[in-house]
């Protein structure tokens, strides 16, 4: 399995997320947490609250809808594994982001740039469960 090197839709992909929390910080006070957001939106404080959540989220959903008005198709998207596995993935990101007490954009991209100690054990934490896995997938059972 090989992975694709795409820096600049790396790049391009980072920049917008970081001027998403940015925005969200400074016109609303909120931390850009994507699954603090999606929680919200399912049982949300008040209709103000449910508004810019519902708005983000269409905003999150609808960008392959983007890619495919500019450029004629959807973006390739290859995931080589079962539904299983990605149903396993899920929950066990579920359990992560229970345990954690938010996502990897809430603690890497906004807890770390406001010096968060929880958040900066939460990304270490995150990264060497992704280095772990990484190599037991592609080393040790061969996938």
């Amino acid at each position: 399995m090989e992975t694709a090197f795409t820096p600049w839709q790396s790049l391009g992909g980072g920049a917008l997320i970081g001027l998403a929390a940015v925005l969200l910080m400074g016109l609303h006070g909120r931390i850009f947490g994507a699954t603090g957001i999606l929680t919200g939106l399912i049982a949300p404080a008040s209709k103000s609250d449910f508004s810019w959540r519902a708005v983000l989220l269409l905003g999150m959903v609808s960008g392959p809808l983007l890619v495919l008005a500019i450029s004629g198709s959807f973006p390739a998207v290859d995931v080589p594994v079962s539904n299983l596995m990605l149903v396993l993935g899920g929950l066990l990101v579920g359990v992560g982001v229970t345990f954690s007490a938010g996502c990897t954009s809430g603690h890497g991209v906004c807890g770390l740039a406001r010096l968060s100690p929880r958040s900066l054990a939460s990304v270490l934490t995150f990264m060497a469960a992704t280095a772990v896995t990484v190599y037991i997938i592609r080393h040790v059972i061969g996938g």
